[in-house]
């Protein structure tokens, strides 16, 4: 009993601190439960999120597989065995978390009372000591913590993550104090206990930053120091260290390898926790190893992990296009990454990763109905591609899910200097600056087009910077490395008015400071210029020699066979082809698709050659494919007929 009453003291202190600023950091990101979003891009998909993902999730996990029937069974304690896998529990708590964010913003009571009876059975599973995991507890107790590939530390990293997310959404403490008693049972059997581990999967570290942040208990903070430590041993007992990044000390390390979602993953929380500790050797290292990812192995959607052998990276350069895994997750995990790299360094290159990622390699897991989804995201297709219901390993839908439910968490940011706008969402939040507070509301149709106007209203007069993004596609850089680059690379300028007055402005780091005293009613519009650009990959990309591929605005684009005649295998684009941005629809989703005559390739009538036709083309948002049925796709287009053109870029 006494046990039980310290950890409900320590949850009655805790405070909303999610994200604050440490003095490594250049800003911090204003928490999701703080923005209202209006968006009429993202705002139709975070209420499918909240209806057909949700539900799915819910009838996935109570009715078509035993996930929470797991969690009755430990309470029972009728000696009942574990069904499923042994990293099921996980899905649930990204389940939980997604409901969390959903909640937030839709004030969903009946997904509030189904969270509320998940968190139930879930807390009657936790043994005395803490220990919360189906798997062992109803397979063997005693077998417990010996395997480290057996996602214990991950299942609970995923429960922190759903209890932080909990308690900012409903300011409830019940899953909170659950996740506290498993996070000390960890740091007692480990950190303190100093018994031999680490973590075959990756996760927990970054989900104890956030127990910590939330709790302001340094205990967590420490044990999450301590897991990043215990990497680079190595644990030769415990198999390929290659596969989870364990060959070098985490702050030694400066390569991607091994496996995607893994890698990402331990490198937020390096991210966390070197801003946390201002420990140098952590930022030095994240900033190598995120170089290696961005020159050397990101697709251009922003997708990363080539091969579905290891779920991970290979070798350099080796970014085929029909085989590409780029696992949603990983994508996920992108801009978990990034939007830390991003908040420590104050440079817009990391959030124009983040974009790349989200509008692109992670939006593209989730089908235009919500309830269909793609684990692996290739950028080429012979029609073989459908989206499922769902998976045996079904990391990726609430996966997807918790990610757009939560897209509050990257859109606005602060610090002493003033206010950072990174993503252009038509929302609104209010913040404390200075002695005041500031009223700050994004207007746009992003991103289909490139206006936006932001209103910006503090309480009385207030000096301070207003600090704007910059995304590199619009000031002609078509990606943080020198992977990709853009044909008609011409320098543009973006202009910035304050209240319809010109203001001269510069970028650095990727964004322009207006700095002013602001008053009630003022106002700053610019406009990005949404033209079609055009895409070729360096010498190195053997897949994509010859091929060229389309951008407009934040959005790579594909040609699905769904919208043009024959296979777009044999679609060959000139170099002077113009193409015209047009309405379109997928399904009920209201588009702009590019349209432009190109030259087919197509049999002759007897089929004993070929001959060439023109046609019009219509390319449409990568992120829709897949949504009409089995179809041909592909995101690179041939300028020439080659052997690598006709051969799906493998």
């Amino acid at each position: 009993m006494l046990c039980r009453n310290l950890i409900l003291l320590s949850a009655s202190v805790i405070g909303q601190s999610a994200f604050a600023q440490t003095p490594m950091e250049k800003f911090e990101f204003i928490n999701f439960s703080k923005v209202n979003i209006t968006d009429r891009f993202w705002k139709p998909k975070m209420d499918l999120v909240a209806t057909k993902t949700l539900q799915a999730c819910i009838y996935q996990t109570e009715t078509a597989t035993p996930r929470i029937r797991n969690f009755e069974k430990v309470a029972r304690k009728k000696g009942e065995k574990h069904e499923g896998i042994y990293y099921d529990d996980s899905d649930v708590y990204k389940a939980l978390e997604a409901m969390s964010y959903s909640i937030s913003t839709s004030h969903d009571t009946a997904l509030e009372r189904k969270a509320d009876e998940w968190i139930e059975k879930i807390a009657a599973a936790q043994l005395p000591d803490g220990y919360l995991n189906t798997y062992f507890t109803l397979n063997g107790i005693d077998r417990r913590w010996t395997e480290v590939e057996k996602h214990e530390d991950y299942n609970a990293g995923h429960l922190i993550e759903a209890a932080v997310a909990y308690y900012n959404a409903t300011g409830k403490t019940s899953l909170l104090n659950v996740a506290i008693r498993l996070a000390n049972h960890i740091d007692s059997t480990f950190r303190l206990g100093n018994k031999t581990w680490f973590s075959g999967h990756e996760e927990i570290e970054l989900a104890l930053v956030k127990l910590y942040r939330v709790t302001n208990n340094d205990r967590y903070l420490k044990l999450a120091d301590w897991y990043l430590q215990q990497r680079g041993k190595p644990h030769s007992q415990w198999g390929n260290s290659e596969y989870w990044q364990d060959v070098l000390p985490v702050k030694d390390q400066k390569n991607i390898t091994g496996h995607a979602v893994r890698a990402m993953y331990l490198y937020t929380g390096a991210a966390d926790v070197g801003s946390l500790t201002g420990d140098l050797a952590y930022m030095n290292a994240m900033k190598s190893v995120w170089e290696d990812v961005v020159q050397r192995n990101m697709y251009l959607t922003g997708g990363i992990g080539s091969s579905g052998n290891n779920e991970g990276f290979t070798h350099d350069y080796d970014l085929p296009n029909q085989s590409a895994y780029c696992e949603t997750c990983a994508s996920v995990g992108m801009v978990f990454w990034n939007q830390r790299m991003a908040q420590l360094s104050g440079d817009g290159r990391y959030v124009d990763v983040l974009e790349k990622s989200l509008y692109n390699a992670a939006l593209d897991g989730l089908s235009l109905s919500g309830d269909r989804f793609f684990y692996d995201n290739p950028l080429a297709s012979m029609g073989q591609n459908t989206r499922s219901a769902w998976f045996g390993t079904a990391c990726c839908p609430a996966n997807i899910a918790r990610l757009v439910a939560s897209l509050g968490n990257y859109i606005y940011g602060k610090s002493e200097e003033g206010i950072w706008i990174n993503l252009f969402v038509n929302s609104n939040t209010r913040m404390a600056m200075g002695k005041d507070s500031v009223s700050v509301a994004t207007e746009t149709n992003y991103p289909w087009d490139g206006k936006v106007v932001l209103k910006i209203d503090p309480d009385t007069r207030e000096k301070f910077s207003v600090i704007i993004r910059v995304p590199g596609w619009a000031s002609g850089e078509a990606s943080p490395g020198a992977l990709y680059r853009f044909i008609d690379d011409k320098p543009k300028r973006i202009w910035f008015m304050v209240n319809g007055e010109m203001v001269q402005t510069k970028i650095e780091n990727g964004y322009v400071s207006i700095d002013r005293i602001w008053k009630k009613g003022d106002q700053v519009s610019f406009s990005f210029p949404m033209e079609t650009l055009r895409i070729r990959a360096m010498d190195s990309l053997r897949n994509d020699i010859n091929l060229i591929a389309l951008q407009r605005g934040p959005l790579i684009y594909c040609v699905e066979g769904a919208d043009n005649v024959g296979s777009v295998w044999n679609v060959l684009i000139k170099p002077n082809t113009v193409f015209k941005a047009v309405t379109y629809k997928i399904l009920n989703e209201p588009v702009i698709a590019l349209q432009g005559n190109a030259e087919l390739s197509v049999p002759t009538e007897g089929g004993d050659g070929i001959k060439i036709q023109q046609e019009k083309i219509t390319a449409i948002p990568y992120y829709t494919w897949a949504n009409r049925g089995a179809n041909s796709m592909r995101v690179w287009l041939p300028e020439k007929i080659t052997s690598v053109a006709l051969n799906a870029g493998d």
